[in-house]
């Protein structure tokens, strides 16, 4: 399982790059694994600006559908378009072509308060 050490964690399974007042939001390898085959995502929040925990979009797999959680507060500025061709990138690149969203930040010290990779670990067993 890939965890990478440069990135923040939450509990609710996504992982978050921080960059200046910008955060690039996606899910993680455990989380993917978990869903299994990733067919549709669904996120039409860009443009809003939503609170820390609010739901951002969903995403759909084979068998279930599970909603996506904002780790910080912020205007969601941007969408990964190619996610509308491959959302199986999300499968096999989760932390690079596999990326979310990109906000906008309103509290960067937010990220601070995120889980590091290795509580990231001991949360999901790793």
């Amino acid at each position: 399982m890939n965890i990478p050490a440069d990135l923040r964690y939450t509990k609710d399974h996504e992982w978050v790059r921080i960059e200046g007042d910008t955060a690039t939001i996606g899910i993680t390898d455990f989380a993917q694994g978990e869903l299994g085959d990733i067919v549709f995502i669904d996120i039409n929040t860009v443009g809003q600006e939503l609170a820390a925990e609010a739901v951002f979009g969903t995403v759909e797999a084979v068998k279930t559908v599970s909603d996506l959680f904002m780790p910080v507060s912020g205007t969601i500025t941007e969408l990964n378009a190619g996610l509308a061709d491959d959302p199986a990138a999300v499968n096999t690149d989760p932390y690079d072509k596999g990326w979310m969203v990109k906000v906008k930040m309103s509290d960067a010290a937010q990220g601070d308060g995120l889980l590091t990779a290795d509580q990231y670990k001991a949360l999901v067993g790793a």
